[in-house]
């Protein structure tokens, strides 16, 4: 009877062994899948943010994250990683250097505005770039002036001038990549801001910080001025907060969606087979043409090999007010992977492949499934 019991418990013991080392590894395989999102919430601890009509920027802007957070959590596809989650400070290039070291997908600071009038308002959401007035210079002034709180800032932003217009223009080159990304994301969070009855002051381009070092796509959210008393009193109330967030919430689980449309998991070319003439086996979709987006840019940049790291035969777009710049052009899949592999190789990690179909942009998902 003991012995029986025995064994029957060893069996129990090792199926339970069994099935939580498959968990394991199922957990494993599927955390390195997740779209990974940093939730920056600015200011914090001895920097208090702006303080208009007595509300705390620093307060209000961690509730907003807090609660931005918790809604992607519920999505298991998502992994939330925070700046801050409690009334700390923490500095703007520790801030980009958390998001660069969990190579996330996505990096999103949240803030409140001021202003010295009273009667201005609205919504607004920046990407990096050069500033177009002297309106959004102020507002990346403001929020870049954080850095001379740290005992290290010279070092820690190699001289970098908060008060400088030109100190900005080197910090937007190595992220022409992602601009692209960028302004979809920025757009989507605009739009559900405005649909929240706020006043629609744009996206936007200019100089912050805080985007400097994530080397992803990047926006830096203005959620409303706290120097207009019932924008403050918005912001400060858990309603305005809760809506804020849920509108930043939706407009990154639409961009997931619109990255997940022209995501394919990259199946390796067919490797070459004696049978076929030591020739690779190609998968030619017909009518459709393949090519490697590098870099999206307000510059208009010559597409000579040597402004590309020695990619030679990069196309140039005019899209609105930005270009799009292209490597590659074939309707054969497993080549379109070999060119955007080339393309980090050289550099573009943020290289990704688009499909046109008679001219036309569709997603990948669309273009690998025609006929």
């Amino acid at each position: 009877m003991n012995n029986s019991f025995s064994r029957l418990t060893n069996k129990k013991f090792i199926f339970l062994l069994f099935v939580l080392i498959i968990g394991l590894q199922t957990s494993t395989i599927y955390a390195q899948q997740k779209f990974k999102v940093v939730i920056d919430a600015g200011h914090g601890g001895t920097d208090p943010g702006n303080t208009g009509n007595g509300y705390s920027e620093k307060d209000i802007v961690l509730k907003i994250a807090l609660e931005v957070g918790k809604l992607l959590k519920a999505d298991n596809s998502i992994e939330v990683i925070y700046t801050r989650d409690d009334d700390t400070f923490v500095e703007l290039h520790e801030r980009g250097s958390i998001a660069q070291k969990s190579k996330a997908d996505l990096f999103v600071s949240i803030h409140c505005d001021a202003f010295h009038k009273s009667s201005v308002h609205g919504a607004g959401t920046f990407v990096l770039g050069l500033h177009e007035n002297d309106r959004n210079f102020e507002i990346a002034k403001k929020e870049n002036s954080v850095i001379l709180l740290e005992d290290n800032y010279k070092a820690n932003y190699d001289g970098f001038d908060p008060n400088s217009p030109e100190a900005v223009i080197g910090l937007t080159l190595m992220q022409e990549e992602y601009l692209d990304q960028s302004l979809a994301l920025a757009s989507l969070i605009q739009k559900n801001m405005v649909g929240l009855g706020r006043k629609d002051r744009m996206v936007k381009q200019a100089g912050f910080l805080v985007l400097r070092n994530t080397f992803m796509p990047s926006v830096l959210i203005e959620t409303g001025f706290l120097t207009n008393k019932l924008e403050g009193a918005y912001l400060n109330s858990k309603k305005g907060q809760q809506e804020v967030a849920k509108s930043i919430y939706k407009a990154i689980k639409s961009y997931k969606k619109q990255i997940d449309a022209n995501t394919v998991v990259d199946v390796p070319p067919v490797k070459k087979e004696p049978k076929e003439d030591n020739k690779s086996k190609t998968r030619i979709i017909k009518g459709v043409d393949f090519k490697v987006q590098i870099a999206s840019s307000t510059k208009r940049i010559s597409t000579e090999h040597y402004n590309f790291k020695g990619l030679k035969g990069v196309e140039r777009v005019r899209v609105g007010a930005h270009h799009k710049y292209y490597y590659g052009f074939t309707s054969d899949y497993n080549k379109a992977l070999a060119y955007r592999a080339e393309a980090k190789s050289k550099g573009y990690k943020g290289a990704f492949i688009v499909a046109f179909k008679n001219k036309k942009k569709i997603s990948v998902k669309e273009a690998l499934a025609s006929k």
